[in-house]
């Protein structure tokens, strides 16, 4: 049921008769060139500048915050020790 039909008369494969016309020089192909407009290396500049200050800013924030917290931990500390 699930066995698989052979051709009765399998006809063999072509064979591959190429010869090159003349003497054999290697194809040199032109390198794709890269399209970049000076409007978007400006963009990525300008994005990665972006994050960078975003990133700076939160870094500076969480110090400040732990530093306040920091301070009003011992001075909460020293107000129950009186």
């Amino acid at each position: 049921m699930f066995l698989p039909k052979y051709p009765e008369n399998p006809t063999p494969p072509a064979a591959h008769t190429h010869t090159p016309a003349g003497p054999t020089a290697p194809v040199r192909r032109a390198a794709p060139q890269l399209s970049i407009s000076t409007g978007t290396v400006a963009a990525v500049l300008v994005g990665g500048v972006v994050l960078t200050a975003l990133l700076a800013a939160v870094a500076v924030t969480a110090i400040s915050v732990a530093i306040a917290a920091v301070v009003l931990r011992s001075m909460l500390r020293e107000q129950h020790r009186r």
